[in-house]
């Protein structure tokens, strides 16, 4: 079974930048789309963003274009999330998970493997 683990995370002011990683171990992450999710106190999870097997086709959340940027290295078995221009409502523990493709992306119930999370605080 694939197992992710996430990273990355911390606080950041905002307007701030942070990379979170996604790094896949027991499978070849390369047979996965992975998809980003995050889960503030309270609140539903939700998509962030989603990246195809071979990276040629993304996703995103609209209340993440232009600002988050998500990538893969499949040789490094690893997928990341760029963050940039950070906002005290992305505040939340974000998460990846993979699926065969993200057709079913942003529904996180269609995705498996998830990692433990990693905290993102935006705050000042």
């Amino acid at each position: 079974q694939l197992q992710l683990v996430e990273s990355g995370g911390g606080l950041v002011q905002p307007g701030g930048s942070l990379r979170l990683s996604c790094a896949a171990s027991v499978f070849p992450l390369d047979r996965f789309a992975i998809g980003w999710f995050r889960q503030a106190p309270g609140k539903e999870r939700e998509g962030v963003s989603c990246i195809s097997s071979s990276g040629g086709s993304t996703k995103y959340a609209d209340s993440v274009k232009g600002r988050f940027t998500i990538s893969r290295d499949n040789a490094k078995n690893t997928a990341y999330l760029q963050m940039n221009t950070l906002k005290p409502e992305d505040t939340a523990v974000y998460y990846c998970a993979g699926a065969p493709d993200c057709r079913m992306w942003p529904h996180y119930v269609s995705f498996g493997s998830w990692g433990q999370g990693t905290q993102v605080t935006v705050s000042s």
